[in-house]
């Protein structure tokens, strides 16, 4: 675990004994800031998003973009799938069912091919700037979209960490769950703790504060009292339950497959059916430098049911129209094998896929060249899917706000929404 691992994940006993301390934080914008005046907003066709992110970097040629008869192809077959015309790996045949509901960006490409300067792009939208903390593209939608009401975050990150609040501050930053589709332990009460033992801790606090808060006339002593208020109702809101799937039927949770990304994709639509904005879920181990097309066939035997039932799941309950479901990674892999049976990293070419919240499905847009070594055809910035994803989410693209130092910043690096398949 890296440090910035270490610093967004909530330690419970830290938590409890810190009188919520680190709970605080995180709660303080969504209850307490006022944003600055925003710019015009387009109407949101999405409520929520939930971005499926593959870590490490899939393969293009082998997942959404196969391309079966050049000689790096491997073993995998092209199968036909939903959509007319759209063919994708044989790996995924419960995710080509549901091909008529999602868009293929097959010409995404950038310039990063360093995972930690990849992962940036790909969370914030801007190049890695060190004189500027970019928020990630969750804490954005958090600081604009977020409803001061909620008793959820408005920014979660199940099975890995997203990136963070950037200049928005940690307010804003993701609630990291390390265990998808489980309570989180910072919900609960420490070890021998009842809510009426905790109630009287709580007033024994409140009388103490009083006086400091008289004594010192500090905003910031106000606030921490607000915010702990609010720590308390999200643990008491029957809302939490959303981050456990053990109350889902047992179909339900088969049809997502029994894997940790599994639970977390039925997890982000339990969430976001709670009034969750922006949900990350990540899935690990794309990095196939050696034995790739075992390593992929493994990883796809994950996604695929987990994916799809996502993707369907939201259509039966009538919140795909209003959900936007985003796969992607920091980039594509070599379509030529090295030495080791593998595929290096490919920024050059790559795929992400986008459903739901006025998305038009059953297409494909952007080109390779017949191995999936360049783009050529409609070439895609990672900037441009940024501009699309908050575009559909309300967001004005180009809205600048100032960093800490006075820089006017924007949510996207002049990006372009890609109209093509916008609804």
């Amino acid at each position: 675990m890296d440090t910035q691992d270490k610093r967004m994940t909530m330690d419970r006993r830290r938590l409890l004994q810190a009188g919520f301390g680190g709970l605080g934080a995180w709660l303080a914008g969504r209850w307490l800031a006022t944003p600055a005046a925003m710019a015009a907003e387009a109407k949101p066709r999405a409520d929520a998003c939930i971005v499926l992110w593959m870590n490490g970097g899939p393969s293009h040629v082998d997942t959404f973009d196969p391309k079966p008869n050049t000689k790096e192809a491997g073993p995998f077959r092209a199968i036909k799938t939903s959509a007319k015309g759209v063919s994708i790996c044989e790996h995924l045949p419960r995710v080509a069912a549901e091909a008529h509901r999602f868009a293929i960006l097959r010409g995404m490409t950038s310039r990063e091919g360093s995972h930690e300067r990849a992962r940036q792009l790909g969370h914030t939208g801007h190049i890695p700037n060190p004189t500027v903390d970019h928020p990630a593209l969750g804490a954005w939608v958090s600081a604009r979209r977020g409803d001061p009401n909620a008793e959820l975050p408005a920014f979660v990150s199940l099975g890995g960490p997203s990136a963070g609040g950037g200049f928005f501050g940690r307010a804003h930053g993701p609630f990291v769950v390390r265990e998808p589709g489980r309570p989180p332990e910072d919900m609960a009460y420490g070890p021998g703790v009842s809510a009426a033992r905790f109630d009287r801790r709580r007033a024994a606090l409140a009388m103490l504060e009083d006086s400091f808060e008289k004594e010192t006339q500090s905003a910031a002593v106000a606030e921490r009292r607000a915010v702990f208020a609010q720590a308390v109702k999200m643990m008491r809101s029957p809302a939490a339950a959303a981050f456990d799937v053990s109350s889902e039927p047992a179909a339900v949770r088969e049809a997502y497959g029994d894997t940790a990304f599994g639970r977390g994709c039925l997890a982000a639509r339990r969430l976001v059916e709670a009034g969750v904005r922006f949900v990350e879920v990540s899935l690990d181990g794309w990095d196939t430098h050696e034995d790739n097309f075992e390593r992929t066939k493994r990883l796809m035997g994950v996604l695929d049911p987990a994916m799809s039932a996502l993707i369907r799941d939201l259509a039966e309950r009538g919140k795909l129209d209003r959900t936007l479901v985003v796969w992607m990674g920091e980039f594509g892999r070599t379509p030529r094998l090295n030495g080791r049976g593998g595929r290096d990293h490919h920024p050059a070419a790559w795929s992400a896929v986008l459903a739901g919240g006025g998305i038009r499905g059953g297409i494909t847009l952007g080109a390779t060249d017949a191995q999936g070594e360049k783009v050529v055809e409609r070439p895609i910035a990672v900037a441009d899917l940024f501009a699309t994803i908050t575009s559909a989410m309300g967001l004005d693209p180009l809205e600048t706000v100032p960093s800490p130092g006075g820089r006017p910043i924007t949510l996207t690096d002049s990006g372009q929404v890609v109209r093509e398949i916008v609804l």
